[in-house]
């Protein structure tokens, strides 16, 4: 995604909101590294427990389930690639194939600053200020996440998976959506943290690692908790965002489209994953649903990144120290980012996008309004090589599938936390 560092002041609505994922594939757009994913023929799936196991009660037939699926689930590594990854490339392909059609028609884009915004839909995601939180009544699969302890010689269960995903994502090595599927971000996260700690880059739980990764960290602290939905998430302005830049421009905002998509973002997870976890639920006000506790958020001075296309990370410090990691993507071989040291020159929470449709030699301009669901997302950070920045995405599951126009894209949920730590004037090497 490129964009001028040129701004302007407007006025901009102040609810906007995610997308629907959809379901085609064009598996050509993702650009997999290594062996991390098959890239078009699934693996076979394993034993998913749960699926089986949401809303258990306590009745002995459910724990004996449990402890079945939970045996069953031993079948595969930890550590090994998960055919989840498979579903998730199925899932948000045509998505990722509309992103990277508006990136080549884009050419040269703006960011439009807004006045001092205190948008609904980025405290959505930024804090649970007025929420309810509670683990009095959660499922026995929950439970089982809650309570999981990683063991030498551990084979995969999904309890374990979503421990050690909330655990990255508490430490600030982010894994992207937590999903519960150990795939290549996953596997990522794991090498990231080892790094941040001094411990040997392997990408694989050890003793050590978990002891790194828990040293910190209340062990009462649940990472699956209740939430109860309030009348605003519920009253929220979602809106079905249409495809094209010439429907796009005449919203009002690149709002959430339902409210799945906007708790996905809020509580940094997968939308499939929401959805298994509240199997049957309506999320209508005053419902409890289960969802990841987020942690948290970064407070470090961040003055200095790396966004390194080869491992797909943009790399976060505070002088040397290394303070946090995202899943990224930057550029493509269409469209490759430039390589060099660059500084963060401004910083815009719910940016506008302009783009460039050229047809022939005709050139149409729209303007596409603030919004989650906007080309850039949530937050622009520009750079001081024009028309170049670190901005958010509108499809989450996709980073480090997709392609973009040549600049560093993260989720929506980890870019507000780089927006909230780095400096303007902040050291940003591309390489």
């Amino acid at each position: 995604m490129t964009m001028n560092a040129k701004l302007t002041l407007t006025k901009t609505p102040t609810k906007f909101a995610p997308k629907l994922l959809a379901t085609t594939v064009a598996a050509t757009l993702f650009a997999f590294s290594g062996s991390a994913i098959a890239e078009t023929t699934p693996k076979a799936k394993p034993v998913d427990s749960l699926q089986k196991l949401i809303n258990d009660t306590e009745s002995e037939n459910k724990r004996a389930a449990l402890a079945k699926a939970k045996q069953a689930d031993e079948s595969a590594e930890l550590a090994s690639d998960d055919a989840d990854d498979v579903a998730i490339q199925a899932q948000v392909n045509s998505e990722i194939a509309e992103q990277s059609e508006e990136d080549a028609e884009s050419g040269q884009a703006v960011a439009i600053a807004t006045p001092t915004l205190d948008d609904d839909s980025i405290k959505s995601i930024e804090n649970k200020d007025g929420k309810i939180y509670k683990t009095t009544n959660l499922s026995n699969y929950a439970r089982a996440v809650n309570s999981a302890v990683w063991t030498p010689n551990m084979r995969r269960n999904t309890a374990m998976t979503v421990k050690m995903q909330a655990l990255l994502d508490w430490n600030h090595a982010s894994p992207g959506p937590i999903d519960g599927g150990w795939g290549m971000n996953s596997t990522k996260a794991v090498a990231n943290f080892q790094t941040m700690k001094g411990l040997p880059s392997t990408g694989k739980m050890n003793a050590a690692t978990w002891n790194a990764l828990t040293q910190n960290i209340d062990p009462n602290q649940p990472v699956l908790v209740e939430y109860t939905l309030t009348k605003d998430d519920v009253n929220t302005n979602f809106v079905q965002t249409p495809s094209g830049s010439a429907a796009k421009s005449k919203m009002k905002g690149l709002y959430y489209q339902n409210i799945k998509e906007m708790l996905g973002e809020r509580f940094h997870m997968d939308v499939r994953y929401l959805e298994k976890l509240n199997k049957g639920k309506s999320f209508t006000e005053g419902e409890t649903i289960t969802v990841i506790n987020v942690g948290t958020p970064l407070k470090a001075k961040i003055n200095r990144v790396v966004a390194d296309k080869a491992s797909k990370t943009l790399y976060a410090y505070n002088g040397d120290k290394l303070v946090a990691t995202y899943p990224t993507t930057v550029g493509s071989t269409a469209t490759p980012s430039p390589t060099g040291t660059f500084k963060i020159v401004n910083k815009v929470k719910m940016p506008w996008y302009k783009s460039t449709v050229k047809s022939g030699d005709k050139k149409e301009v729209f303007m596409l309004p603030p919004g989650p669901n906007n080309p850039v997302g949530v937050v622009w950070m520009g750079l001081s090589k024009p028309s170049y920045g670190i901005h958010g995405s509108p499809v989450p599951e996709g980073i480090s599938r997709q392609a973009s126009a040549g600049c560093v894209r993260l989720t929506n949920w980890d870019v507000l936390e780089v927006y909230a730590n780095i400096e303007n004037g902040a050291s940003v090497e591309l390489k």
